[in-house]
């Protein structure tokens, strides 16, 4: 019992116990400097609340419009060169914010630290396709997943004790501690194992041409449906804490018991939730039960209303389980569709697809979901549904069209680890 306890939460093979190790220091660095954002660039750069979310805001702008040539530059460069190469500028680049001041160094530095961490999470989600074989891929990314929300929770730990110190010394830290912490970071990643990769050019044959991921409409379709299911992170982030604040009697200290359920179930979960996510057909399953917890949360918050006391609580505390499930398996199915549906000639260029998704889903959701749910009440809980039904439905047919497309497109690609051999 106790060890086959151990195996859900430790992974098998010793590049997968790697990269989670890999994953808790990166999101232990991150997670730091995120939960100390608001307080570093008010009190240290001098900003007002709201050129902080302007300048946000140019951010995300300028990684959208890059998303596609930063996956491009993958496939140019290599995975792994590239994500070490941005891990080290990424770390250098935390160690010039105690010496930003002003809201124009604020926003250049901030959109070019935003495009070099798009550059570097390309390269690494390219490196975690081509390094594991089909069979396990989808299974070491979700102990990747579960790793990161350990080092996050770590990061939140760690910036909350400086925050709580208070002074201009301890906050300061905050991101020299990131800088440090990124650097081990970088080092780790290169002692990973180098790719090689078998193509056609590479023996000497005729070079086969595949088409640019832009013209896969089928998975640019998909990578939107996917950018709408992640917006899961939107309600447990934002809509369910202000309607929990604003619309109901329940009391706020339960925000933090929310979100720690949260961590807990997406680290003891993830792996379990991801089984079977390996194939196309797989992942489609991973998307309807997404889509079903989904709507499930929806309704059930919609409820808490009208309740008082302890059903409130109750409520709320599983409407917000269910949100977690829906997380748990949109991650399977996005998993399991970059890998099956990237050209293995165009990986980077796949991903900076399919993360237009992602960019998408910050710019439009908050204000969206929140206006629906604060201002319509249950109908509006009923219209997000509606949403999140659309985008699983629709993801049928867009993940049947990429798969067409990579039939007759698809060129044979060996893609080996060097020294990688799974080793318990």
């Amino acid at each position: 019992m106790t060890k086959k306890w151990w195996r859900a939460i430790v992974p098998p093979t010793k590049l997968e116990r790697d990269l989670a190790l890999q994953s808790v220091l990166s999101a232990f660095a991150t997670g730091s400097f995120l939960t100390g954002t608001a307080v570093f660039f008010t009190q240290i750069v001098g900003l007002t609340g709201a050129q902080v979310g302007l300048g946000m805001s140019v951010a995300a702008a300028v990684t959208l419009a890059l998303s596609i040539p930063l996956g491009r530059l993958t496939d140019l460069v290599g995975a792994k060169p590239l994500w070490v190469v941005g891990s080290l500028v990424e770390a250098l680049l935390y160690l010039a914010w105690p010496a930003a001041s002003g809201f124009v160094t604020f926003v250049l530095l901030l959109a070019l630290l935003s495009t070099v961490e798009a550059a570097t999470r390309s390269a690494r989600n390219v490196y975690r396709i081509e390094v594991f074989p089909r069979e396990t891929r989808v299974r070491a990314m979700a102990y990747q997943r579960s790793a990161r929300n350990v080092g996050y929770t770590l990061g939140a730990g760690t910036a909350g004790i400086a925050l709580g110190i208070g002074t201009h010394a301890a906050i300061i830290a905050i991101p020299l501690v990131t800088a440090a912490l990124l650097l081990v970071n970088a080092a780790m990643v290169s002692f990973l194992p180098p790719i090689q990769r078998s193509t056609p050019a590479a023996t000497g044959e005729e070079p086969h041409v595949t088409p640019a991921a832009l013209k896969n409409f089928g998975f640019v379709a998909l990578s939107m449906c996917n950018g709408v299911l992640t917006s899961n992170q939107v309600l447990l982030n934002v809509v369910v804490p202000l309607w929990l604040v604003e619309q109901t009697d329940a009391p706020r200290t339960l925000l933090a018991w929310l979100f720690g359920t949260n961590t807990v179930l997406a680290v003891l979960l993830q792996v379990r939730a991801s089984r079977g996510a390996e194939t196309v057909d797989g992942s489609l399953r991973a998307v309807r039960l997404s889509g079903l917890a989904f709507v499930l949360s929806c309704a059930i918050i919609s409820f808490t209303h009208e309740t008082v006391g302890w059903v409130s609580v109750v409520l709320i505390w599983i409407g917000h389980v269910t949100i977690t499930g829906a997380e748990l398996w949109q991650s399977a199915s996005d998993w399991g569709f970059t890998s099956e549906l990237s050209d293995p000639l165009r990986l980077g260029d796949y991903q900076g697809v399919w993360s237009l998704g992602y960019q998408i889903e910050p710019i439009i959701f908050p204000a969206l979901y929140t206006f629906l749910a604060l201002s319509w009440g249950p109908a509006g809980w009923a219209v997000i549904a509606v949403i999140a039904v659309t985008a699983a439905v629709l993801s049928h047919p867009a993940a049947r069209a990429a798969e067409r497309h990579l039939e007759r497109h698809r060129a044979p690609v060996d893609v080996t680890p060097v020294d990688a051999a799974p080793a318990v």
